[in-house]
C-alpha cells in the first residue's frame, strides 16, 4: 500500500492498494492494521457502511460534532468525486477543502480524519460507496453544511451542470460560517 498525503491538507490521505491482477480478476488488500499504523494511522474502526446512489446524487457535507468519526472511504462500483472540508479551527487548513476522484477502476481509498466534513457526488451512472468509521453513527450529533456554500466554493464536477439530487437533510444544510466547528 502507498499512503499519499494530499499536499493542500496533508491530514487527508489517499491510499493506493497493491493490486494483483490476472486473467480471473484481481486481489487487493484494503485494510491492514499494521500497515496503516506504520503510516501513522493507528485506527480502531467500529462501523462499516455501504451506500448505492445514482448519477447526480450528492451526499454531504456531513460530520458529527460529538462521536466524531474518521472515515476510510472507497468506491466498489462506479465513480464519485469525494470531498473533505477541514473544520478544525486550530488547523492551518481550516475552512479549506480537497476533492479526489475515487472509482472502482482506480481502487483508491481516502482517509478523512476526525474534524472534517465529508461528502461525495456520483459522476457515473451508479456508484456503490463503502466506508469504515472510527465511531458509531449518532444522528443527534450529525451536522450538515450546504453543498454549494459560497465561502467554501467547492468545484463539484456536476454532470451537464445540472443541480445535484439531495436528501431533505442535505437541502437543509447550513452555511459554513454558521456551522458548528471543532477547536
Amino acid at each position: 500500500m502507498r499512503f499519499l498525503p494530499i499536499k493542500d491538507i496533508p491530514d487527508v490521505i489517499v491510499i493506493e492498494p497493491r493490486v494483483f491482477e490476472e486473467k480471473r480478476g484481481f486481489f487487493m488488500e484494503t485494510w491492514h492494521a499494521g500497515k496503516f499504523a506504520s503510516a501513522g494511522l493507528d485506527l480502531d474502526f467500529v462501523q462499516d457502511n455501504h451506500s448505492r446512489s445514482h448519477q447526480g446524487v450528492l451526499r454531504g457535507l456531513h460530520y458529527q460534532i460529538k462521536n466524531t468519526q474518521g472515515k476510510l472511504v472507497r468506491v466498489i462500483e462506479g465513480e464519485v468525486y469525494d470531498v473533505a472540508v477541514d473544520l478544525r479551527r486550530s488547523s492551518p487548513s481550516f475552512g479549506r477543502w480537497v476533492g479526489v476522484l475515487l472509482s472502482a477502476d482506480n481502487k483508491r481509498q481516502l482517509w478523512v480524519p476526525k474534524g472534517f466534513a465529508h461528502g461525495f457526488y456520483v459522476t457515473s451512472p451508479v456508484a456503490e460507496f463503502v466506508y469504515k468509521c472510527t465511531d458509531v453513527y449518532a444522528p443527534e450529533h450529525e451536522r450538515s453544511i450546504i453543498w454549494n456554500d459560497p465561502t467554501l466554493s467547492i468545484d463539484w464536477p456536476l454532470v451537464q451542470d445540472a443541480p445535484p439530487q439531495l436528501s431533505p437533510k442535505d437541502e437543509a444544510g447550513v452555511a459554513f460560517t454558521e456551522a458548528d466547528v471543532f477547536d
